[in-house]
């Protein structure tokens, strides 16, 4: 029996169009519906898959707004049974922090007798981007972590994970318990059944607090620069120009 924890994250639906706020350093939320990445679509369904195989159960975490209710709500009702809400607003959390959290519970669960013998992320979150809550994560909680894979399978005490490679797919044999991020293209997001949907609104979402004071997510704000100003040389027209195009070439040192 397997029991898998599947972190996800509140994120703007791309989908559509996406405005800042008036200071650029987030989202506009009234002109934007939610979801969750594809990244994480993905590492549910791996999550789902694995639960089934081996009789185990998929718990989902996410660190976000009391909104994030929604989300969760929607992602039980893929096949998942039990769902926890760390509430906190975004802006006040980098990764370290989210990190934080997502360890602490593992923590605090396992004190209290559940343990997560696999924990799924996605590679990296649709709207930061930063790449790193999973290797944070791992690192806190002291176990094995791969980054970037398709699938995964759990068999006598082992996560086997696979991803692409500079060379081709290559294959991860890990011990459990393990943690992996997963990119989107591996495995086909499975739709809500309509029984889904009706034991989703009867799971009883677990909301904590933060258990520490947000470090910061130390955001810069990024502005592109000036374009650089160029020139046009016009060299000539029609044959007139050849020999001026010769002799630019071999300015450039492309001919010989």
């Amino acid at each position: 029996m397997t029991n898998v924890l599947v972190c996800i994250k509140r994120v703007p639906d791309s989908s559509g169009e996406v405005l800042l706020t008036e200071d650029q350093q987030g989202v506009d939320g009234r002109y934007v519906g939610f979801t969750v990445s594809n990244h994480e679509s993905c590492a549910v369904e791996l999550a789902v898959r694995t639960a089934e195989a081996t009789g185990g159960t998929v718990t989902l975490l996410t660190v976000g707004p009391p909104e994030a209710a929604e989300q969760l709500r929607d992602t039980l009702a893929l096949g998942c049974q039990a769902a926890v809400l760390v509430e906190a607003e975004p802006s006040r959390l980098g990764p370290a922090d989210v990190a934080r959290e997502i360890a602490h519970v593992v923590r605090e669960k396992e004190s209290a007798g559940t343990t997560y013998d696999l924990i799924l992320l996605g590679n990296d979150a649709a709207d930061s981007g930063d790449f790193q809550v999973g290797i944070r994560m791992a690192h806190a909680l002291g176990r094995p972590v791969v980054n970037g894979v398709s699938t995964v399978e759990v068999a006598d005490g082992n996560l086997t994970a696979r991803g692409d490679g500079p060379g081709g797919e290559e294959t991860y044999s890990l011990p459990l318990p393990a943690v992996a991020t997963v990119l989107e293209g591996g495995a086909e997001p499975r739709y809500p059944t309509l029984r889904g949907r009706m034991a989703a609104k009867k799971v009883q979402i677990e909301t904590r607090a933060l258990s520490a004071e947000p470090a910061g997510a130390n955001r810069v704000r990024l502005l592109l620069p000036p374009p650089a100003p160029s020139t046009v040389e016009v060299l000539g027209e029609g044959t007139e120009a050849a020999a001026a195009v010769a002799n630019l070439f071999e300015k450039l040192g492309v001919t010989r």
